[in-house]
């Protein structure tokens, strides 16, 4: 339901603890598949019994979810069995709840702020009060309700797939790595790219001959 945009499969892989979630935004291939399908057979012989595959339905056009659930299935066989599931129109959700009520009356409430805030400003002016200010998105941004102009957000989305081309969550990725027990860390800069999980032991040394601390 989010088109081409993989924050509903990369949040609720993060949320439900998924071995892999494959979306749009981070391309991969058939080598990502075979070390996927190659780690939840090695988790499989452990004490850890179960598994959770996500997958955003525009991700590829060729590594369908029939694609992806015959390949673990063939290379599962004898370790554990596959079933799939198509979410669909279930993820837009039933009745609106207390958040989404409470959020709704924020933002409303911002919005004919906004509104009035432009209409006082534009008495006496004689003419219609029309610039980049005045056409504008309301929305969260870093925890904030801001009012970004049209003209600003033209420059950063993507048309044609109709997602940001930053996505602020893509850094979140490795942490599926880490919580799925793939040898894998966190990298906090800009990159937020896997890097191998390289442990570094300093010595200290201490007075009086003690043995050094690792």
């Amino acid at each position: 339901m989010g088109g081409y945009c993989g924050y509903l499969a990369n949040m609720g892989g993060l949320a439900a603890g998924a071995d892999a979630a494959y979306i749009f935004e981070e391309p991969f291939d058939i080598r990502d598949l075979q070390s996927n399908v190659e780690h939840l057979t090695e988790k499989m012989k452990t004490t850890i019994q179960r598994g959770l595959v996500l997958r955003n339905e525009s991700c590829s056009v060729n590594y369908t979810t029939d694609f992806i659930y015959q390949l673990y299935s063939e290379e599962g066989k004898g370790v554990f069995d596959c079933r799939k599931n198509v979410l669909g129109h279930m993820q837009q959700g039933g009745a609106p709840s207390p958040f989404d009520r409470n959020f709704g009356t924020k933002i409303s409430a911002k919005a004919m702020e906004w509104i009035t805030g432009k209409l006082k400003g534009s008495l006496g002016a004689g003419k219609k009060f029309v610039n980049d200010d005045s056409i504008c998105v309301l929305g969260i941004s870093k925890r904030d309700l801001l009012f970004q102009p049209v003209a600003e957000l033209r420059k950063e989305t993507d048309f044609e797939h109709r997602i940001p081309k930053h996505q602020w969550w893509l850094k979140l990725r490795p942490l599926m790595k880490i919580l799925a027990k793939y040898k894998a860390s966190y990298d906090v800069s800009d990159s937020g790219k896997l890097e191998p999980l390289v442990r570094h032991h300093q010595h200290h040394h201490t007075p009086h001959g003690e043995p050094a601390a690792i």
